[in-house]
């Protein structure tokens, strides 16, 4: 018989808000403890006092370089499972490794290594690798390395990534010739298309979700600027999400890529499409200095990442814990909206809002218990604990029936 665990004296996020609820768990799935204690009149082999803590769904980080020296686009290989694990320290229970533009070679030899996979001890779970570019605007490059950007058709679509199966997001720049096609192709497959590292105007745009995209990367990077007659990607935020084609925004609140006035117009506007994204480089978690991403040089410094001897940033440094901080100071917010912008938004990017980013009956039990400062007390995959900070847990096991 299954292993029924009841966790108690807890504020559960759910609706939209903290509830003091019990929340039971049963074979890695959230359960209704109706079914349990009424119906099959069974009770919990497990009792965990969750000393009054907040729980929430685990975290999802939709768009993430590497960390800890590993860089996905060109050293994934073990590193992966390196990042995978050291991840679960900020909540994280989901992520997307990845790839930014590189050569046709590199993603035959690095998407294979991107498969999904369920979270564990052994780290978070793969959602799908997000390949971002090389078809984008070699006018909006930011970072990437301008000679691997591509012109955009069907074939060199595929000749370019080979197989799909591993890949749940792509970013690319609307504007491109044949890219409406693409869009279609892609997203009748599954992938969310994203828009980015675009010239594309306010009606490309538009277009571009009429035809399936979906997403927006680093809203207010890598893109054109809000102008009065024309707003491009940024005047998309005004969609509002209750239409057909619901368009969500991510953002990277490290308070240098985003200034705090932008991340409160941009919730102001559009609350229920943000996503909050580290976009966290192979050099987050590492000391100041020069340090190499593929073959480029980055400098390290205040907490900065910028390609060496330019003022271009390449990526962040920040957690996504802090990056919820700084949204929070920005629009002051509540917690539990804050909350959904690395939980419930992100898994409806992906279409899995029915199994992640919530508590709801039948999502998967992946979940953090927090303090409400967003101190990371222990991160949950399947209802197992498999991470806990040192000082405190924010748990207690009170009972184990055997």
């Amino acid at each position: 018989m299954s292993v029924v665990t009841k966790y108690f004296n807890c504020n559960i996020l759910k609706n939209g808000q903290f509830l003091p609820l019990d929340l039971w768990v049963e074979d890695g799935k959230i359960i209704d403890p109706e079914i349990i204690f009424y119906d099959q009149r069974r009770l919990p082999d497990i009792e965990i006092d969750c000393l009054d803590s907040f729980i929430v769904p685990g975290f999802i980080d939709l768009q993430i370089n590497g960390a800890f020296g590993i860089d996905f686009t060109h050293n994934c290989g073990e590193g992966l499972d390196i990042v995978r694990k050291a991840l679960l320290q900020y909540g994280i229970t989901g992520f997307c490794p990845t790839i930014v533009t590189t050569t046709a070679t590199n993603y035959h030899k690095t998407l294979p290594k991107l498969k999904r996979c369920q979270g564990s001890s052994l780290g978070a779970a793969i959602l799908g690798a997000h390949v971002e570019g090389p078809f984008i605007s070699t006018q909006k490059p930011g970072a990437h390395n301008i000679s691997n950007i591509k012109t955009l058709n069907q074939t060199n679509l595929f000749d370019t990534f080979g197989d799909l199966e591993n890949i749940s997001i792509v970013t690319l720049a609307p504007e491109l010739d044949g890219s409406m096609e693409v869009i279609k192709k892609l997203s009748q497959k599954g992938i969310v298309v994203s828009m980015g590292h675009t010239s594309a105007d306010f009606t490309t745009g538009r277009e571009a979700i009429k035809n399936g995209a979906k997403f927006v990367t680093h809203l207010f990077n890598a893109m054109l600027p809000f102008h009065h007659r024309d707003p491009g990607l940024i005047g998309l935020m005004a969609c509002s999400p209750n239409e057909k084609n619901t368009i969500y925004f991510g953002i990277i609140a490290d308070d240098i890529h985003t200034h705090y006035t932008a991340l409160k117009i941009a919730h102001k506007i559009n609350p229920k499409g943000l996503v909050l994204v580290t976009d966290a480089l192979s050099v987050s978690g590492l000391s100041n200095g020069i340090h190499h991403l593929g073959d480029k040089q980055i400098e390290v410094k205040d907490s900065k990442a910028y390609i060496f001897n330019t003022k271009t940033l390449c990526g962040s440094m920040t957690s996504l814990n802090e990056c919820l901080r700084n949204f929070i100071k920005a629009t002051d917010c509540s917690l539990p909206e804050a909350i959904e912008t690395v939980t419930l938004h992100p898994a409806q990017v992906l279409g899995i809002e029915h199994i992640k980013g919530t508590l709801n009956f039948g999502a998967d039990a992946d979940f953090v218990f927090i303090e409400s400062n967003l101190n990371i007390l222990s991160t949950w995959i399947g209802g197992k604990c498999v991470f806990q900070n040192k000082e405190r847990s924010g748990y207690k096991i009170k009972k184990i029936i055997t």
